[in-house]
C-alpha cells in the first residue's frame, strides 16, 4: 500500500542527493516497489545510469530495499521510497532572520514561525505513522478584505481577543492536550481563493 506520509530531509547532504529533476521522477514511481530494471525501462534510460543513482538514493536513506526477485538468470533488487512525499526542512538554507516576537506584523515573524510549524507538523505525523495512530490537526483558511491599511491590526486585535475567549471554554485553567495555533495573514495571490470572510 503506497504511504502518503511525508518524511523531514533535515541536512544539505540528503536534499541535495534527493532534489536532482531525475531522483525526483525516481522517489515518485518508487513510492510502489520497483528495481533498476524497471525504472529504467519506465525513464526511458540506460539501467545503469539508472542502478547508479538508485545507489546514491539508497545510500541516503530515501529507498530502501523490500525484497528480491528472479529475473532472466539474475536476482533482481527490490526497493521502494522511504515515505509517501518529501518535505525539505526550509532552515537547512539558512534559518529565517531573528525578529522580536511581539512584532506580530513583521513578514520574518511569519516566515519563521510558519518554518517552525512545517518542521514540528512533518517530525510528528512521521512519529504518529510509526505508532499506528493519526496526527489530529486542524486548518482554517479563508480570504478577508480589508478597506484600508490600519484594519488589518484592528482586525488581528479582535481576533486575538476572541481566540483567547474560546480556547478559555474549551480548556480552562491550561487543562487537557495543548496545541498551537498559528493564523497568519498575507496578501492573497490574484485569481487564487479559498473562500472569502465578510
Amino acid at each position: 500500500m503506497e504511504s502518503t506520509v511525508p518524511a523531514l530531509i533535515e541536512n544539505v547532504e540528503k536534499a541535495r542527493q534527493a532534489m536532482t529533476p531525475l531522483r525526483l521522477r525516481m522517489l515518485t514511481l518508487l513510492r510502489q516497489p520497483g528495481s533498476a530494471a524497471t525504472l529504467a525501462a519506465a525513464l526511458e534510460l540506460p539501467r545503469q545510469k539508472v542502478g547508479y543513482h538508485l545507489h546514491a538514493l539508497e545510500k541516503a536513506g530515501l529507498v530502501t530495499q523490500v525484497g528480491e526477485r528472479q529475473r532472466r538468470g539474475f536476482i533482481e533488487r527490490l526497493f521502494v521510497a522511504t515515505a509517501g512525499s518529501f518535505v525539505v526542512d526550509p532552515a537547512i538554507l539558512g534559518a529565517p532572520p531573528a525578529v522580536e516576537k511581539q512584532d506580530r506584523f513583521a513578514a520574518e515573524h511569519l516566515v519563521a514561525r510558519s518554518v517552525e510549524t512545517v518542521r514540528e507538523v512533518t517530525r510528528m505525523q512521521a512519529a504518529a505513522a510509526e505508532e499506528g495512530t493519526r496526527l489530529l490537526t486542524f486548518s482554517i483558511e479563508a480570504d478577508v478584505g480589508f478597506a484600508a491599511p490600519q484594519d488589518v491590526e484592528a482586525f488581528a486585535e479582535r481576533l486575538t481577543a476572541m481566540v483567547a475567549g474560546l480556547a478559555g471554554e474549551f480548556a480552562p485553567q491550561g487543562e487537557g492536550r495543548r496545541y498551537r495555533l498559528l493564523i497568519g495573514g498575507h496578501p492573497a495571490i490574484r485569481g487564487q481563493s479559498t473562500g472569502t470572510v465578510n
